[in-house]
């Protein structure tokens, strides 16, 4: 058996429907779309979960809350995360490269959640004051990426 003698099962492949050719063809005149009717007016487009006039699902269903469409997503990195890892300093590429960050979205922030023992230089897009406090005061340096310099 070879890739070129392969052939779908009967009934998988349907001839395409060629509306509009003619009265010979069985689908001349009205092109299968009936005599009259909102269907059958050319240019008719039906409206993205129009259900035949009855109130659409997207308006029966109740909506809660506020979504905020400019939210940033950031990726996270806690203190005590850094405080595991060897090495004394930590940029973007080097913590994908550990594993610790695996989806950047918007840049990397840095939390203060733990506690630092050692000084260590980290570059970051954003930190929470209490982890650039906590960074500072255990003699490491707290960088800004992207930031307005």
């Amino acid at each position: 058996m070879d890739l070129s003698s392969l052939k779908p099962p009967a009934g998988q492949k349907h001839r395409r429907k060629r509306v509009g050719r003619g009265m010979g063809s069985g689908r001349g005149k009205t092109s299968t779309r009936g005599s009259k009717g909102q269907r059958a007016i050319s240019g008719y487009s039906k409206m993205r979960g129009f259900e035949g006039g009855q109130m659409p699902l997207h308006r029966r269903l109740p909506k809660r809350g506020f979504k905020n469409i400019f939210k940033k997503e950031y990726a996270i990195v806690n203190l005590r995360d850094l405080e595991k890892l060897e090495g004394e300093s930590f940029t973007v590429d080097r913590l994908i490269e550990l594993g610790v960050v695996r989806k950047l979205g918007e840049g990397l922030k840095v939390l203060g959640t733990g506690e630092l023992t050692r000084a260590i230089t980290v570059e970051a897009h954003v930190f929470s004051r209490s982890a650039a406090d906590k960074i500072q005061k255990a003699g490491g340096q707290a960088k800004l990426i992207g930031a307005a310099a």
